[in-house]
C-alpha cells in the first residue's frame, strides 16, 4: 500500500513565512509519501479578495488527502475549520500540539491523535493507516 497523502494544515494568516513555512518543510523532508501544502497559493495580505478561491481550494485539498496533519502552534480560525470538515469526511486528523499547550475539547474530540512533535505524528499516522 502507497503511503497517505497528507494535508500540511496549521495557521497562515498573519504568520511570517518561517511561521508558515519551517515545519511544513521539515514534515515533507520526512515523509516519505506525498504532502498537500496550502502554501502553494500564498495568499496573505490578499485574502479579503480571495476568500471563495482560499475556502474552495483548500476545501479540494482536504478531500484529496488521506490524513489532516495539524500544527497547533497557535489557535487559527481557518485550522479549526479544515479539522471539522476533514473529520466530518472520514479523514483522519493528527495534531501537534507543544506538551503544555491548553487544546480546546473541540479540537480534542475532533482529532484521533494528539502529538508532541512531528516525527511522532509520521509515526503514528504510519501505524494508524497500515
Amino acid at each position: 500500500m502507497n503511503a497517505p497523502t497528507i494535508y500540511l494544515c496549521g495557521p497562515i494568516n498573519g504568520c511570517t513565512d518561517a511561521e508558515a513555512n519551517d515545519w511544513r518543510s521539515l514534515v515533507k523532508g520526512l515523509w516519505s509519501g506525498s504532502t498537500i501544502d496550502p502554501m502553494r497559493r500564498d495568499y496573505r495580505g490578499r485574502e479579503a479578495e480571495n476568500v471563495r478561491d482560499i475556502v474552495e481550494l483548500d476545501k479540494i485539498d482536504v478531500l484529496s488527502s488521506d490524513v489532516v496533519l495539524v500544527n497547533y502552534d497557535k489557535p487559527s480560525v481557518g485550522t479549526s475549520m479544515e479539522v471539522l470538515y476533514a473529520f466530518e469526511r472520514g479523514k483522519l486528523v493528527v495534531v501537534v500540539a507543544r506538551a503544555d499547550a491548553s487544546i480546546s475539547p473541540w479540537l480534542r474530540y475532533h482529532s484521533h491523535r494528539v502529538c508532541h512533535s512531528f516525527a511522532e505524528a509520521l509515526d503514528q499516522i504510519g501505524e494508524l493507516t497500515r
